[in-house]
């Protein structure tokens, strides 16, 4: 018996090292892609490319769910020639990943470095043709990836918006050029390195113990509540920022956090949300919405959460023309932060 269990923890040990030393290969490979421009250019070569048009991923639809196409450096050199550009497009790409085998993922806009907004708009019904895809808003579209394209796409559309929003120096106002990878810009005149950033957002569920506060803003689609967010201010901590946005929003002053998790989310121009719960004191529950910032807030039981949580499709009109109370998609970091309170009671009951 004590030979079996030393076997198997060799091999539990066995695999943990495997699987560490694939990340960790994984890592210093896209490392060593954004530091050397020689080696990124190298790996175009055998690498992949996911295309959007203005911001838009090509996406093909399968059943229910949208599909990321692939393209390699030879389809992609195909393409151009087609619509009368040369390989120079493919400076504007950025990597966004790689596979374990180490192909190389790139994303390239063929709209935003257009000569002309006008001429960009002509050439996009064409190039769906050509590649027998559509370009759609990735909002839209988010909640019908699978994982690895939803993250993929995310990524990809955040490095490509802020490049074309960095392109000029903020101090000497010349133009900044890109390295191949995309992880930086830097001016030709003074040597400033920008490097692409995420703006921190932390996104609150507040409970008093039985029940959690979600509310929505005139935004949303009709029914759908959601936590507590907001952007979190210069010289502020978590902590800081959960409070003051909670006492912003809803009126209410929290007694207690936790972090639970976070996600990269690409709107409006690339965001990490923090996410935490939070608790109140029983007694001090009474809610002022701040209507510059909510259109609604409420209190809502388990019981009412957890029925929501099951709606597979919950977007539908009932007869008296009213929407039914809903929660954003499985995939939103606010899914998941909602679901943990449901299945975890001690969410509402943090230590002191």
């Amino acid at each position: 018996m004590s030979l079996y269990c030393g076997i198997t923890r060799r091999r539990k040990s066995f695999w943990c090292c495997r699987l560490l030393s694939t990340y960790v290969t994984k890592t210093r490979y896209l490392f060593e892609l954004k530091e050397d421009d020689d080696a990124c250019k190298k790996a175009q070569q055998t690498g992949a490319f996911y295309l959007f048009h203005n911001l838009a991923p090509l996406l093909q639809k399968s059943e229910r769910q949208y599909l990321a196409p692939q393209h390699s450096l030879l389809e992609l050199e195909r393409l151009l020639g087609k619509f009368g550009q040369d390989m120079q497009t493919i400076e504007d790409s950025v990597l966004i990943g790689c596979s374990e085998q180490q192909e190389a993922w790139f994303a390239l806009d063929l709209g935003l470095n257009s000569s002309s907004s006008i001429n960009a708009s002509l050439q996009k019904p064409e190039m769906e043709t050509e590649l027998k895809g559509s370009f759609i808003g990735l909002r839209k579209a988010l909640f019908q990836l699978n994982v690895k394209d939803a993250s993929l796409l995310s990524t990809a559309q955040a490095l490509l918006r802020w490049h074309d929003a960095h392109q000029f120096c903020s101090r000497s106002g010349q133009p900044t050029k890109k390295n191949v990878a995309g992880s930086k810009r830097v001016c030709p005149s003074n040597k400033i390195i920008y490097y692409p950033q995420m703006t921190p957002v932390v996104i609150t569920l507040v409970s008093d113990g039985t029940q959690c506060l979600l509310a929505r803003q005139s935004s949303f689609p009709k029914g759908m509540y959601s936590a507590l967010a907001g952007f979190c201010d210069i010289g502020e901590s978590l902590e800081e920022a959960v409070r003051r946005e909670v006492a912003e929003e809803v009126g209410l002053e929290v007694e207690r956090l936790q972090y639970s998790a976070s996600q990269h989310w690409p709107f409006p121009n690339g965001a990490l949300m923090i996410a935490c719960h939070a608790t109140v004191r029983p007694g001090q529950t009474e809610i002022q919405v701040n209507l510059r910032e909510l259109e609604a807030a409420a209190w809502f039981s388990r019981d009412e959460v957890a029925t929501a949580l099951r709606k597979d499709n919950p977007y539908y009109q009932q007869q008296n023309g009213a929407f039914p109370f809903w929660l954003p998609p499985k995939s939103a970091i606010a899914h998941q932060l909602i679901k943990e309170w449901v299945e975890k009671p001690t969410c509402s009951i943090l230590p002191a």
